[in-house]
C-alpha cells in the first residue's frame, strides 16, 4: 500500500532566498563561477575593528516591528563604506519598483487574487516589505518580498565563502565580526495547475564594513512536466539578456544554476534551472547593477506567457499528485540546502519572510516509483541530466 503524507506549509511575507550559506558540490561539481571575483582590492592594513554598536550575528527572530507604512527608504542616510551610499539606495529603489511591477503583472494573470502587503523595520536599521497572494484563481501562493538588512556575518557564512574562494572578512581585523549591509528582492510563484511551472527569483547587493561588495541573483523555473517550448521561452529570454551584457554570462550562469539547485540526497535538480550568479564584483558596480536590473525586469517576459498558456489546462488527480510530490522536492532543497534560507535562520531573520518560498501544500509518497516511459519518468531524466534548452 502506498502511504502519502501531505504537509501544509503556510508562510506569508518576505525575503531571504540567496543571502549566503553553504558551498555544495556533489555529482554536479562545486558551486563556483570562473567569472566571479571574491573581493575587490582592499588595501593591505591591519584591518578595521567592528564598532561597539555593530549588529550582533543573530538579530533575533522577533526583533522586527510591524509598521503601517514602510519608510520612504530603509537605507540609512549617507550610509556605506567609502561613501558608497548611492549604490545602496539605488539598489533598494530598483527593488521597490520591480516589486510593484511584478505583483501587478501577477495579479493581471491571476484575474482575481490580490497581494496582501505588510511592512516592518528593525531597531538596528533596515526592514522589509512583503507582498503575498494566496488562494487566487491561478496561483495557490505568490510572494514578492523586499528586504534591507544590517547585520553581522555568521561564522558559517564566512567559512562557506572562504571555501569557494571568497574573503568576506577582507578589510577587517583578524577575529573581528564582519558587519554587513544587504538589500534584496526575492519571489516564489506556485500556480495551481500542474502544467504551469513554479518560478523563483532573487537579486541582491551586499557590502561589508571592511569595504567588500558583491552582487548575486538569478531566476529559475520548476515545472512538473517537460515542455520544450516553455523552456525555450524561459531560457531564451535570459540568454538574450545575458548576451547583451557578456557573451559568456549565459553559459556560465546557466551551468551554475544547474549545480546550485541540485538536491544531492536525491541526485536530481529542483527544477530545470535558469541563471544563477554570486560573488560578482569583477567590473564596475554600475555595470553589474544594470545587468541585475535587466534580469529582474525580464521576469514577466520570461515567465508570464508560460502561465497564461497553461493556467486552464485540464489535468488528472494523478498529475496533481505528481505536482505535489515535486513540491516536496522543492521543500527539501529550500530547507536543507538553500543559502538564503539557512542564512536567514542563522542570523535570526523574520521567520515568515524566510519561509515564504514554501508552497502551502506538498506531498511525500513512500518509495514512489515512476512508470517507465511515462511523462513523469521523462521529467526525472531531465532532472538527473540537465539539458541545454537554447
Amino acid at each position: 500500500m502506498k502511504v502519502a503524507v501531505v504537509f501544509a506549509f503556510i508562510a506569508t511575507a518576505s525575503d531571504a532566498n540567496g543571502f549566503g550559506i553553504p558551498n555544495r558540490g556533489g555529482a554536479f561539481g562545486p558551486v563556483k563561477s570562473e567569472l566571479s571575483m571574491s573581493t575587490k582590492d582592499v588595501p593591505a592594513t591591519e584591518g578595521k575593528k567592528a564598532p561597539d554598536d555593530a549588529p550582533s550575528v543573530n538579530l533575533g527572530w522577533n526583533s522586527h516591528e510591524a509598521v503601517e507604512e514602510v519608510p520612504e527608504s530603509l537605507v540609512k542616510p549617507g550610509d556605506g563604506p567609502d561613501g558608497n551610499y548611492p549604490m545602496r539606495a539605488k539598489f533598494e529603489k530598483m527593488c521597490r519598483e520591480a516589486q510593484l511591477t511584478i505583483t501587478a503583472q501577477i495579479e493581471a494573470i491571476d484575474g482575481g487574487g490580490t497581494f496582501q502587503e505588510d511592512a516592518w523595520i528593525r531597531p538596528t536599521g533596515g526592514g522589509g516589505m512583503s507582498r503575498v497572494l494566496t488562494n487566487g484563481n491561478v496561483f495557490e501562493k505568490a510572494g514578492v518580498n523586499l528586504s534591507v538588512v544590517y547585520g553581522s556575518m555568521p561564522p558559517e557564512a564566512l567559512q562557506a565563502a572562504t571555501e569557494r574562494g571568497v574573503d568576506r572578512a577582507a578589510g577587517m581585523a583578524p577575529g573581528e565580526r564582519v558587519p554587513f549591509f544587504a538589500c534584496g528582492l526575492s519571489s516564489v510563484m506556485h500556480p495551481k495547475n500542474p502544467f504551469a511551472p513554479t518560478m523563483h527569483f532573487n537579486y541582491r547587493y551586499f557590502e561589508t564594513d571592511g569595504g567588500v561588495w558583491w552582487f548575486g541573483g538569478g531566476t529559475d523555473i520548476t515545472p512538473s512536466y517537460v515542455n520544450e517550448e516553455d523552456m525555450k521561452q524561459f531560457h531564451g529570454t535570459y540568454k538574450d539578456v545575458c548576451d547583451k551584457h557578456d557573451p559568456e554570462y549565459y553559459k556560465e550562469f546557466k551551468a551554475w544554476a544547474d549545480r546550485y539547485f541540485l538536491i544531492p540526497h536525491r541526485n536530481e535538480t529542483r527544477g530545470f534551472g535558469g541563471i544563477f550568479f554570486d560573488d560578482q564584483n569583477d567590473r564596475d558596480p554600475n555595470t553589474i547593477f544594470e545587468f541585475s536590473k535587466e534580469c529582474l525586469n525580464s521576469v514577466g517576459k520570461a515567465y508570464g506567457p508560460i502561465v497564461e498558456k497553461h493556467k486552464d489546462d485540464p489535468y488528472t488527480e494523478k498529475q496533481k499528485e505528481w505536482q505535489l510530490m515535486r513540491r516536496g522536492r522543492y521543500v527539501e532543497f529550500n530547507l536543507v540546502y538553500d543559502r538564503g534560507t539557512v542564512f536567514g535562520l542563522k542570523t535570526g531573520g523574520r521567520i515568515e519572510s524566510i519561509l515564504m518560498s514554501l508552497p502551502e501544500t506538498a506531498r511525500w509518497e513512500y518509495d514512489h516509483k515512476v512508470e517507465p516511459g511515462s511523462p513523469e519518468a521523462e521529467f526525472l531524466e531531465v532532472a538527473q541530466n540537465p539539458r541545454d534548452w537554447v
